[in-house]
């Protein structure tokens, strides 16, 4: 039911070092940030600002570091010496075919300054594994004919493989499945319907307000704030549940503005939030450990499934204001049932279980959002999420 994966290495860890020349401003690997590569949002996106918190306070990391001097990162078992970049492939699956760790893909990247953007992968280029100064190293042996076609020149970035699939993070953030408290409380919001309706659908008009600097024909989902989301460690208010309604178009600026409804799955009633149809993610994330000794729990799940696999997005009790950022590796626990013991008297909680890896992909204040990059064993809501170790 859930892909063969390898969990992260339990002795391995990225150095300080390489750390710190990464986040200083290296652009010479797949998954760095670029300035260019990024999804452009929906051009009425409205600003979601919010306080971060004292953040300084977070205490650093202070678990088991391991600098892997001369050592080599471990590969896969039966990993290729040569692999073609397929269509629909992320950085991640490539990094699963020569890596046993795939986040550890910064660490071996090797670039190849003889091809135009060594940075970006892209169909059809030919990686190979090759070995420098003893240690293992992936480069780009062979460019795809893609990169010498005239329209490669025009859209380079759109066009190269990204770390994670886009379609999962983007069809969560738009769905409006969660809601940060201090986003809903600033999202735009139906004001009243046009004509004499108390409740507006598909084809009827709405008046709104938060989208004065909107541009006419925008395009937002209708998001219904739902029941609140609860830190199960404090029993704090941290967000609202969201339930996707409808979209429509901004048919006319101003405060208020009015949106028309194009397509509803229920009736829309004022007080519903908008969302724009089009979000504004990095198409890259650069893997990394927290800086801080996170433990969390995940609460939430898009879909409302059961049991959470491969590229699901869920929802973590933990976010900025406890030291996590966007690229963050976490591993994912099973917690360990309690049971009867039947034979020596009284209950046991049995141990968590290490059951997959997940990076973060959007960060607020107390809360974030992250993306279950490999499941060796099923994931529930509640499951605690930790540094990899």
């Amino acid at each position: 039911m859930f892909p063969r994966t390898q969990s992260p290495n339990t002795y391995l860890r990225l150095t300080a070092v390489a750390l710190t020349a990464t986040l200083a401003g290296c652009s010479l690997n797949p998954f760095s940030g670029d300035d260019d590569a990024t999804v452009p949002a929906a051009a009425a996106a409205p600003t979601q600002a919010y306080d971060s918190g004292a953040t300084s306070s977070v205490p650093e990391y202070t678990g088991p570091v391991v600098e892997r001097v001369g050592e080599p990162v471990p590969l896969a078992n039966n990993h290729p010496n040569e692999y073609v970049v397929q269509v629909g492939d992320t950085l991640w699956d490539i990094a699963a075919t020569f890596l046993k760790d795939p986040w550890f893909w910064p660490e071996i990247w090797h670039i190849n300054t003889q091809i135009e953007n060594p940075h970006l992968i892209y169909p059809g280029d030919v990686l190979g594994l090759v070995y420098i100064d003893g240690m293992p190293k992936v480069t780009n042996i062979r460019a795809s004919t893609y990169r010498m076609s005239p329209q490669a020149r025009v859209t380079p970035i759109t066009e190269a493989v990204t770390s994670i699939p886009y379609e999962s993070v983007s069809a969560f953030l738009a769905s409006g499945a969660v809601l940060e408290k201090r986003q809903a409380d600033n999202l735009p919001y139906l004001l009243q319907t046009r004509g004499d309706h108390l409740m507006a659908s598909a084809g009827n008009e709405v008046y709104v307000r938060g989208l004065d600097d909107a541009q006419l024909g925008s395009r937002y989902h209708v998001v219904q704030v739902g029941g609140p989301l609860i830190d199960p460690d404090d029993n704090k208010l941290i967000g609202y549940r969201g339930k996707f309604i409808g979209e429509g178009t901004l048919r006319r600026v101003g405060d208020p503005g009015t949106l028309a409804l194009t397509d509803t799955s229920e009736e829309a009633i004022p007080g519903d939030k908008l969302l724009p149809e089009a979000v504004d993610i990095p198409l890259n994330f650069y893997p990394r450990s927290p800086r801080t000794a996170i433990d969390g729990r995940i609460i939430s799940v898009h879909g409302g499934v059961t049991q959470i696999g491969q590229y699901q997005a869920v929802v973590l009790n933990r976010g900025e204001s406890h030291g996590l950022a966007a690229g963050d590796i976490l591993t994912v626990f099973q917690t360990g049932a309690t049971i009867k013991d039947r034979f020596g008297g009284g209950k046991v909680r049995l141990p968590d279980e290490e059951a997959g890896t997940l990076m973060i992909f959007k960060v607020y204040d107390r809360i974030s959002f992250g993306l279950v990059m490999e499941a060796t064993q099923a994931i529930h809501i509640h499951d605690t999420v930790r540094n990899p170790t």
